[in-house]
């Protein structure tokens, strides 16, 4: 029996539902685990302070701590280990790459796809994988199917991009978008479920909204909201860039019919990596971004249909899995909400520092945006970097200024503590 091509293989193997490993094909073996990172015996509260308990976690990056790396907000370094499998894995594809690439690595893909799917709780026939969440939100913004004078809602602190994708939608087929303002970062949860239901109109096709806003740090009550538009019959897409691998919810909790995250920021897996969730009875109906075959209508890989690409920096994924559950997903969002809340307690004591975040554990997690009077966000930002070589994100909307503030896992207290010195500078002295 002659080989299959490429794409006939591809295509048959999708099919069937499944891309099964090669008979005799062999890749480079991950590189093992560097032992235990953390005593997760001790509960994530009484944990998440203690620095020496972090010090194997933190040297398991290689970061150049000249720099204090904090803003991980919007791409965040792998872990070595991860790095490594991904330029070994790389390597391997080139060495013969009708038979490394595609017959040894894509077909490995499925493991990682079922890998993701029970770390994010779903069917791995519900899971595509992408290059990041602006991919996996945009294919359901412009796949979804839509006629003239269908609504579709989201909030003004929403990602630019997507925005601008619906921008395009009304530009071209005539819909409208409604975009609600947020109320005030200490809202509870019933205000902001009030607000999205007054906003719901009975032309309402769709809801966007994010997981956790990344201009604040703010965590929505997803749920609640899906339940609210679930209850008038209305689908919701949730944008999961900062939540996956961050806040500990699975998609169960969440209830949503669209999920998109980045691997590359809370998984620390390499850049270019992400995942597209579609409840499986809105996968026939959803228009993917590159046309596929006919026959993978109801085919949840119709979404890759993006032709040749390089397997490593997903397979490299099965490794950042690894590395997050030896930590843990308690552990590790206690973790990140004791550093924010380090530098951001003192700092919110101070008179006229405007913290625009709900600090609740329901409510918020690594981010915080605040502003400091008197500083404003771009020269604060230009500051800290030329001065402390700190990085921040300095954050410029029509509702707020301020600089967001974003560890990670391989940040220490002791550069959180240099920020808070630099801070406190800052609002005493003034930036001269």
């Amino acid at each position: 029996m002659p080989l299959l091509g490429r794409r006939e293989f591809l295509s048959r193997a999708a099919l069937a539902g499944s891309l099964p490993f090669i008979a005799g094909a062999t890749a480079p073996a991950a590189l093992p685990p560097s032992g235990a990172l953390l005593d997760r015996s001790r509960p994530p509260s009484e944990v998440a302070a203690d620095e020496s308990a972090w010090g194997k976690v933190q040297a398991a990056w290689s970061v150049d701590r000249s720099i204090i790396n904090l803003e991980n907000g919007g791409v965040q370094p792998s872990p070595d280990r991860v790095h490594a499998a991904f330029a070994e894995l790389a390597r391997h594809a080139h060495r013969a790459p009708p038979i490394t690439l595609n017959r040894e690595q894509l077909p490995q893909l499925e493991d990682v796809r079922k890998r993701l799917a029970a770390a994010f709780g779903c069917d791995a026939n519900e899971l595509a994988l992408t290059r990041n969440t602006t991919e996996g939100t945009e294919t359901v913004l412009l796949g979804c199917e839509f006629r003239p004078g269908d609504r579709v809602l989201t909030t003004t602190q929403d990602y630019w991009r997507f925005l601008n994708t619906l921008k395009q939608r009304a530009a071209r087929d005539g819909i409208e978008i409604d975009t609600l303002k947020l109320p005030a970062p200490d809202a509870s949860d019933a205000t902001v479920v009030a607000t999205f239901a007054a906003a719901l109109t009975p032309r309402t096709r769709l809801v966007l909204f994010s997981q956790l806003i990344n201009l604040t740090g703010r965590i929505l009550p997803a749920r609640a909201l899906v339940e609210l538009c679930h209850s008038r019959h209305i689908p919701v897409v949730v944008d999961g860039a900062h939540g996956f691998a961050h806040i500990p919810a699975h998609r169960d909790d969440l209830g949503c019919d669209y999920y998109a995250t980045s691997l590359y920021k809370w998984l620390g897996a390499p850049h270019g990596t992400g995942f597209l969730y579609v409840r499986r009875d809105r996968i026939g109906s959803l228009w993917p971004h590159f046309p596929a075959p006919a026959e993978l209508r109801e085919n949840i890989r119709k979404f890759e249909s993006i032709g040749t690409f390089s397997a490593a920096p997903f397979l490299a994924i099965r490794t950042a899995l690894d590395f997050y559950g030896e930590i843990g997903a308690d552990h590790k969002w206690a973790r990140l909400r004791s550093l924010r809340e380090r530098w951001l307690e003192p700092l919110a004591e101070h008179p006229g520092v405007i913290v625009h975040l709900d600090r609740r554990e329901s409510s918020s997690g690594a981010l915080a945006t605040v502003t400091l009077p008197g500083l404003p966000a771009q020269p604060l930002a230009k500051w800290l970097w030329e001065r402390h070589r700190i990085v921040v994100r300095p954050v410029e909307h029509p509702e707020f200024s301020g600089i967001r503030v974003t560890p990670n896992l391989s940040t220490t207290s002791g550069e959180i503590d240099t920020l808070s010195a630099a801070l406190r500078t800052a609002l005493n002295q003034g930036l001269d």
